[in-house]
């Protein structure tokens, strides 16, 4: 029995910089933003934490 399509496992949505989007569609685009957006918050998020833990052992080691 032959496999179908929509029994396959989806490709996992990744980009990568700088690569061409011409052969993308509108959706293929958006799912990219919004990848990305999640990506750019992850991001900022791990920054925030390390500049806080940064932060506490500036101040443990001036007292």
């Amino acid at each position: 029995m032959p496999i179908e399509d929509d029994d396959r496992p989806r490709k996992k949505v990744t980009h990568e910089i700088g690569q061409d989007l011409s052969l993308l569609s509108v959706e293929e685009l958006t799912e990219r933003v919004a990848l990305l957006k999640t990506e750019i918050a992850r991001l900022e998020e791990a920054a925030t934490k390390k500049r806080a833990s940064r932060d506490a052992a500036n101040s443990f080691f001036k007292s």
